[in-house]
């Protein structure tokens, strides 16, 4: 039985080939780029499969599209919703207003205003609802049994599932000879589609899934041999904080993908930070776990053709601060350094002429007199600064020492 008749059953690679045709003038073809400069850091020959330059910021737009295109005259009248904190209200949002369909999402009150804006500005209306996604779930499910719209389910529909394969399809048109595809993994919708699509066209092709070290849902629920419901998803990479993978994602998991490894937060952060200093493109960190995979050797792909998959670039811009401040520093090109000086006029002077004549580029200075610890009559300076290279560092220290200053360099 086909799965359009059947709404629990696993969509058939038949189906992949479908949903491609009816994507093929809707999302972009994106590109699949080798990168020098991962390859010489992994020992892997690295293509980036770049879903962050897909319509919407990421991958969401195809699973959505499919989903709504497939819904009856009716359904499509009544309207659709959805429940989520970033890429997949985005791709609802623009599949629904480019099929005529009206969208309604339904974001925890705590959503990136960023996210709220972009989701509206796709032509959604956006009710922000409770305190977490749970929340915001239950009162996207209370709305479509009182409104009679349509629930996009971000990962467990067969449709969904056929949607995000058409990613494999493009990988294999792009690069036949690819040893090792690398996936993140959230409920399991993306790799779910793309296992089905690469096994049919090279069952040699290893499928390795990824998930944030802070939400092993997927890996648990394989190892367990059900599906296993997380009490918290901790991680910086919220969009595959998923506490529980679907029945059908599992399924096919269970069944076609060959690995599943896990990546820490500082981990993704140190990959989101390279991917935009040497290869100038910004991710998100559930978008670079794939990548994060292949350079901190959680699997054996070295020497391997490798296709880590860059799921997607909507990035809070407080976490992609954080990330930059942290790369540099630990990069030895910025130092953040601690002093405890007398409360007396110019002796910050002192320290401001040891970085002038140093050349260090100053970022940030703070003061603090108010805390126990610092002694009345003092005051601690925290001094945030640019460095040419870790050398300066050294020769700064050196100078304050001479000065008989009182400091701690903070990492």
């Amino acid at each position: 039985m086909p799965y359009s008749e059947n709404k629990n059953s696993l969509p058939r690679f038949s189906d992949i080939i479908n949903a491609q045709s009816v994507l093929q003038n809707i999302v972009k073809h994106t590109p699949l780029e080798r990168s020098k400069s991962f390859s010489n850091l992994s020992g892997s020959d690295v293509y980036l499969k770049l879903e962050n330059f897909q319509t919407t910021g990421s991958f969401k737009v195809r699973g959505a599209y499919y989903k709504i295109k497939n819904l009856s005259e009716q359904e499509k009248a009544n309207g659709v919703l959805c429940a989520s904190a970033g890429n997949h209200a985005q791709g609802v949002a623009f599949a629904a207003s480019s099929l005529g369909v009206k969208s309604t999402v339904f974001m925890p009150q705590f959503a990136p205003p960023l996210k709220v804006i972009a989701t509206r500005a796709y032509g959604a209306e956006v009710i922000l609802s409770g305190d977490s996604f749970d929340d915001a779930f239950k009162a996207a499910v209370a709305f479509g049994k009182e409104s009679g719209a349509t629930f996009v389910h971000p990962f467990n529909d067969p449709y969904i599932i056929a949607g995000q394969g058409t990613i494999g399809l493009e990988i294999f048109e792009q690069i036949r000879d690819v040893d090792d595809v690398l996936v993140p993994i959230g409920g399991g919708g993306l790799i779910a589609g793309m296992a089905i699509a690469l096994k049919q066209l090279n069952p040699r092709i290893r499928i390795i899934g990824v998930e944030a070290d802070g939400a092993q849902s997927m890996k648990l629920s394989v190892e367990k041999g059900k599906a296993i419901t997380l009490n918290s998803a901790n991680t910086i990479a919220d969009g595959i904080a998923v506490k529980s993978p679907g029945n059908l994602t599992l399924e096919v998991v269970r069944e076609l993908v060959d690995e599943l490894v896990v990546v820490n937060d500082a981990e993704m952060a140190r990959t989101a930070y390279l991917l935009l200093q040497r290869a100038k493109i910004l991710t998100e960190p559930s978008g670079v776990a794939a990548m994060a995979a292949v350079l901190f050797h959680k699997t054996n792909t070295k020497g391997r053709k490798v296709v880590p998959l860059v799921s997607g670039g909507n990035i809070n811009m407080s976490i992609l601060e954080q990330i930059l401040d942290k790369g540099v520093m630990d990069d030895g090109m910025r130092a953040r350094i601690q002093v405890l000086i007398p409360d007396l006029a110019g002796k910050l002077k002192l320290i401001v002429a040891i970085l002038e004549r140093m050349k260090a580029n100053i970022h940030e200075i703070e003061h603090e007199r108010s805390t126990t610890s610092v002694p009345v009559g003092h005051v601690q300076v925290t001094i945030t600064f640019n460095l040419q290279d870790s050398a300066q560092l050294t020769n700064i220290l050196s100078e304050l020492d001479l000065q008989g200053m009182q400091y701690q360099v903070l990492t």
